[in-house]
């Protein structure tokens, strides 16, 4: 059966450079693997730390949060992008924005699926599952640029 995906946009930012709704959706898809209901929502810094504070108990505005409220299928779930700080870590990583948000999309749509990065191991696998799915959007390892050496 075909994965589908609702997708909801919601801007509550005037960042410059946010993704088209087409490009999001794309990116989603791409991480699927079974159908889903998703909120995309484009931030502020002002949301994103108390998104951050309230529900993860630090203090600061994050890249992205992924809330899952169905792990059934289809899958239900928000993800909150940070617009300020996606662009000032593509601009420390020298990365197109396009490359770092479709990573932070990606890698939120994983946690939604329940692959989780706490364990070395666990992290190892989630990583190399957003690298395959980068590399077949048409975009580098977006680890490269930010591992040490």
């Amino acid at each position: 059966m075909p994965v589908k995906l609702v997708l909801t946009l919601q801007v509550a930012s005037d960042a410059n450079g946010i993704p088209s709704r087409r490009k999001l959706r794309a990116w989603a898809l791409a991480a699927l693997n079974r159908s889903a209901r998703v909120t995309v929502r484009i931030t502020g810094a002002r949301e994103a730390r108390m998104l951050n504070r309230r529900y993860r108990g630090r203090d600061y505005a994050t890249n992205v949060l992924t809330f899952v409220y169905d792990d059934a299928t289809p899958l239900g779930g928000d993800i909150a992008l940070c617009a300020p700080v996606v662009a000032r870590e593509a601009r420390e990583q020298a990365k197109t924005l396009d490359a770092h948000y479709a990573h932070l999309l990606v890698h939120g749509m994983l946690h939604l699926q329940g692959y989780d990065h706490a364990a070395p191991r666990a992290a190892a696998a989630m990583e190399a599952r957003e690298i395959a799915i980068l590399a077949r959007l048409g975009y580098a390892d977006p680890y490269r640029s930010v591992r040490p050496g």
